[in-house]
């Protein structure tokens, strides 16, 4: 009778012991096996997918980064052009902002910087106009700023970003009867894979560059003045479009990986509750099977 009792007591410890919750666990609000099972595969599919979207967001960020590096060499040979005739201290007159971002998102706040720039220079200057590429971006500013939002591009760069598409925008710009002296474009300046930082570009107007002290010096003549500005205004553009979009790319490897190593992390932690629940099935079944078998 002793080790009859004594043998129920061990029983129950390990009964006890097996069917313990983990940390942050009660055993009364345990998940059944089924539905940590179905939680499991649920997990386990998420992160299949979050991992292909990594490797195909990686193969993207490998050609946007080409495409960055020959935008970025006309876009700065442009910029040396517009330095070199001091147009900066001729362009003291209206300005106009415009936020370069994309439609596409799952690529954590790298959308959220641009807007926060843009926002910071509505708050300073509420009568600024804002031209917005992207409607993500667009989202965020018309929630505060729907009456400085004048024009909005969207479907820009959906796959690769084209200078054709750059010179579009030049184009809708200058015929939408838009007065500006200066351009400012705010993008997401690439730094690294991991780094990234909301900068602005200049881009001026025809007269802008035309008083300029030192451009008289490029012999440029008047009838020309016209296609040289909008071919710096379209080369701007392009480049901040395509060095956000790396940027974007970047963002969404990084985003996708982390999402990744999050899914890995609790398929660990619901196998470690789903193998407990099994054990604590298994175990109740051999105290029920050896307590009737000790009562016989």
């Amino acid at each position: 009778m002793a080790s009859l009792i004594a043998n129920r007591q061990a029983f129950a410890a390990v009964r006890a012991v097996a069917t313990k919750a983990p940390l942050g666990y009660r055993t009364r609000n345990m998940a059944t096996l089924r539905e940590v099972q179905d939680r499991l595969k649920s997990v386990s599919n998420i992160s299949k997918i979050t991992l292909s979207m990594k490797m195909i967001a990686s193969t993207k960020l490998t050609r946007a980064q080409r495409n960055m590096e020959k935008a970025r060499a006309w876009g700065q040979t442009s910029q040396a052009f517009v330095d070199n005739a001091e147009v900066a201290s001729e362009a003291e007159g209206k300005t106009l902002y415009m936020t370069v971002s994309s439609d596409s998102g799952l690529c954590g706040g790298i959308h959220s910087s641009v807007s926060k720039a843009t926002k910071r220079v509505l708050a300073q200057h509420p009568e600024a106009q804002v031209v917005v590429i992207g409607d993500k971006a667009r989202t965020q500013l018309q929630r505060q700023f729907a009456n400085n939002v004048v024009l909005t591009f969207s479907q820009v760069g959906k796959a690769v970003p084209t200078y054709a598409q750059s010179c579009a925008i030049a184009e809708a710009i200058k015929t939408s009867g838009l007065e500006f002296d200066k351009l400012a474009i705010t993008y997401n300046r690439f730094n690294s894979v991991i780094s990234y930082e909301a900068t602005v570009i200049p881009a001026y107007s025809e007269a802008a560059l035309a008083r300029a002290p030192q451009f008289d010096a490029y012999e440029v003549e008047d009838d020309v003045l016209a296609n040289l500005q909008e071919f710096l205004l379209a080369n701007a553009i392009h480049w901040a479009i395509v060095e956000g979009h790396a940027s974007e790319m970047a963002a969404k490897r990084t985003a996708m990986e982390n999402a990744t190593k999050n899914a890995t992390e609790m398929i660990d932690k619901l196998t470690m509750i789903y193998n407990r629940g099994r054990q604590a099935v298994i175990t109740n079944e051999l105290v029920e099977i050896i307590t009737g078998a000790s009562a016989l």
